[in-house]
């Protein structure tokens, strides 16, 4: 286990951004990660948990108390059942899966982090999301001061939330187990309109997983949602915002919002959320809000590959980023009365 002190977090995050943590502890086991938690509780330290660090946004002050690094590693495979430490690089984990012949996670190829975050924001893309293959969370919860085990139901999944994300401060994922598919060497079913079009085949077939997979990858990388050291565009948490999900009268509301400012013609996205509800999309509001790709003049702007990512152009501060977000928040708003809510989780800062 190693321990700094007034250690710099920026290195830590995709978006490299933030101020330093007054102790930093990285730690390898369970047994570790479990004794800095309870550590910091019975201080009264306050507590911050990295993993990969693509979805945080830390403030340009940093953090006042103990950040811990979980660096845990383990992937173990038995038949079609996969546990993974909490540390494990999630786009490597992802491609072993597929080496070894099972499905369930090969649409989720390419996206930054570490698998113990995945079930916190049950990550998802190109069709598939983590609720639909994982079996188990093994998690120290301390409020009781136990290791528990909850299964798919108890971890309250639903889009881009979790019992991990309502209730932040609980637990702290350890393992994370997964049940996935023996296919004879093919994918899941294709569900994602875009990777049909690009694979040439109808929603709902089958290819071989490694072209599903270099497929998604792809297209990440034409939207700079694949980590490149050289890329500015990739200097971000990915999607900065989720796509807003509303009632059947909100929607019909927002409709004639649409209309009104696009003309009678105009329809936004829609895709079915559940009874009652009809999910839109948050780079379609984005861009039709006059927010379009490369978007600011600051260090912090809008990829030039994707708008629904926000990036560090190299010299940016937290406040710059945060500037630029709150300015996108007030723009949808003001066009089509939607407040975009944020996707990576903020420390010490707020849009």
């Amino acid at each position: 286990m190693q321990e700094l002190h007034d250690a710099p977090l920026a290195p830590l995050t995709t978006f490299r951004l933030g101020g330093p943590a007054t102790r930093l502890v990285t730690a390898t086991t369970d047994d570790e990660v479990i004794a800095v938690v309870r550590d910091a509780d019975d201080s009264g330290t306050p507590l911050l948990i990295i993993g990969g660090g693509s979805n945080l946004v830390i403030g340009d002050k940093g953090f006042d108390g103990t950040a811990l690094v979980i660096a845990t590693r383990g992937f173990t495979l038995d038949g079609t059942r996969l546990e993974l430490a909490a540390g494990e690089v999630w786009t490597d984990a992802v491609a072993r899966t597929v080496e070894a012949g099972l499905a369930g996670v090969e649409c989720l190829a390419g996206i930054p982090g570490s698998a113990g975050a995945t079930p916190i924001q049950n990550v998802g893309a190109y069709g598939q999301e983590v609720s639909a293959t994982i079996t188990e969370v093994v998690a120290y919860d301390r409020r009781t001061r136990e290791t528990v085990t909850l299964s798919n139901g108890e971890c309250g999944f639903s889009y881009r939330h979790s019992r991990f994300k309502a209730d932040p401060e609980r637990y702290v994922v350890l393992r994370v187990r997964f049940g996935l598919e023996d296919a004879g060497g093919l994918s899941g079913p294709v569900k994602y309109a875009e990777t049909a079009r690009v694979l040439g085949v109808a929603p709902g077939d089958r290819v071989p997983l490694a072209t599903a997979r270099e497929t998604v990858l792809k297209l990440r990388a034409g939207k700079g949602m694949v980590l490149d050291p050289e890329d500015h565009d990739t200097w971000s948490a990915g999607s900065f915002f989720t796509n807003p999900i509303l009632t059947d009268g909100d929607f019909a509301a927002f409709q004639a919002r649409v209309r009104e400012r696009l003309g009678d013609g105009a329809e936004p996205p829609a895709y079915p959320a559940g009874e009652g509800h009809t999910k839109t999309s948050a780079a379609w509001l984005i861009d039709k809000a006059g927010f379009t790709k490369g978007y600011g003049q600051g260090p912090a702007r809008i990829s030039t590959k994707h708008t629904l990512a926000l990036t560090n152009r190299g010299e940016a501060t937290t406040e710059d980023l945060l500037a630029l977000a709150r300015e996108v928040v007030a723009g949808v708003r003001e066009a089509f009365g939607i407040t975009l809510v944020n996707e990576p989780v903020t420390v010490g800062v707020g849009l």
